[in-house]
């Protein structure tokens, strides 16, 4: 197995004051079920990680229409952690399936395509023992991430909510630039939900 595709999904959505931002709506279907469509599209094992309250299962059952075999849904217990939870049981399951790179997708990035996503996977093929990111075209560095089974190790021990953070720092990486702001656009907020919708 080459590469494989994680979503981590587990966050708590905090920032929107009660809503959730992985079940906002783009032309009637939730961010989370558009983004993970947009994965599956590359034809390759991807894995959602979930909460383990109600959340989990409204992202769940947003996530139902898709029955797809590659599609992989995982609640995680230690959700609370923040992202790094969801890249060690990420880099976890990818070890099940012999994976020899894992692309961290960042589910709140409505702007990142299925040919954004293509772009990363032909860079990796490319240079598999590479560190890729996604840059802005102006070459702001963004999401997605693509992380080489060399780290596995240093990635199954992360703690905190900063993710790959330091290993991108420490490591390096090379740039797979993307069209316009896509690899930079992220939703946290209901005013940045607002500000893009009327974008």
């Amino acid at each position: 197995m080459g590469l494989v595709i994680l979503i981590p999904a587990a966050g708590a959505s905090t920032r929107m004051r009660g809503r959730d931002k992985l079940l906002e709506k783009i032309d009637d279907i939730p961010l989370i079920a558009q983004q993970t469509r947009r994965a599956l599209e590359l034809n390759i094992p991807v894995l959602v990680t979930l909460r383990g309250d109600m959340m989990h299962h409204a992202r769940k059952e947003a996530l139902a229409p898709l029955c797809n075999p590659s599609l992989t849904l995982k609640k995680i217990p230690d959700a609370e952690e923040g992202l790094s939870a969801s890249i060690r049981h990420g880099v976890g399951w990818a070890r099940l399936k012999a994976a020899k790179a894992v692309m961290v997708f960042l589910p709140d990035m409505p702007d990142v395509t299925a040919a954004d996503l293509r772009a990363l996977q032909a860079a990796h093929q490319a240079n598999p023992n590479a560190i890729f990111r996604a840059t802005s075209q102006a070459g702001e560095p963004g999401h997605p991430t693509i992380l080489p089974a060399r780290l596995f190790d240093q990635l199954s021990t992360l703690g905190g909510d900063a993710g790959a953070k330091d290993i991108l720092q420490s490591e390096g990486y090379l740039p797979c630039p993307l069209p316009g702001e896509h690899a930079t656009t992220d939703l946290d907020t209901p005013e940045a939900w607002q500000k893009w919708r009327a974008e």
